[in-house]
């Protein structure tokens, strides 16, 4: 510190000091400026992967879920289709039966297995002979014939033959084979029963 010539003896005089900070006119601190970072563009092609692998993943599941559901309703329909097929079978049997044992009460008394020859045949549940196979059955309240309906995807075909073996004499026995097919998911299945029908009530 020193004085200065002419001036009060009490008044003195500092140098600024180099560790005072002055602060901007306006009482304000001066704003920092930002510099953006950069994207990271290979951390951002990885999450475009992810995201689409994820999507390609579900997507896989959801064909997965609605292939296995299309395929579940697929084979109920089979499931029903071959259960219709197997009453036909058996009614289809049980008509042919149906032929003998009226032959057997017939008071006329015609052979017992008159009607049913050797060949291959189609009927009707109330039908009391059998006629040429080739035509498909119909469906009219809630009753199979090839007369009136709506035409079905069933085909019954009744085939009668002599085997003449010891279980099957030609005389007393025939073979009786009814086969219902159907198309039904690009295939052609098949419903097969056979039996032997023997002259067993004796006249």
């Amino acid at each position: 510190m020193f004085r200065l010539k002419g001036l009060a003896p009490h008044l003195s005089w500092h140098p600024p000091s180099n560790n005072l900070k002055t602060k901007p006119q306006g009482g304000f601190a001066p704003k920092k400026s930002i510099t953006p970072r950069p994207l990271d563009e290979k951390g951002a092609g990885f999450t475009i992967i992810e995201v689409l692998i994820a999507v390609a993943v579900i997507t896989v599941g959801i064909m997965g879920i609605l292939t296995i559901i299309h395929q579940t309703i697929a084979q109920m329909a089979l499931s029903s289709s071959r259960l219709v097929a197997t009453y036909l079978a058996q009614e289809g049997m049980e008509i042919v039966r149906n032929i003998r044992d009226t032959n057997w009460l017939d008071p006329t008394n015609p052979p017992w297995n008159d009607g049913l020859n050797p060949g291959d045949w189609e009927a009707d549940y109330n039908d009391s002979s059998l006629s040429s196979y080739g035509a498909s059955l119909k469906i009219n309240g809630g009753f199979y014939n090839y007369d009136t309906g709506d035409p079905t995807r069933f085909k019954r075909k009744i085939t009668i033959s002599d085997p003449n073996n010891p279980e099957c004499p030609l005389a007393d026995c025939f073979s009786v084979k009814v086969e219902v097919s159907w198309q039904q998911l690009a295939r052609t299945h098949q419903v097969i029963v056979e039996e032997y029908l023997y002259n067993w009530y004796q006249q």
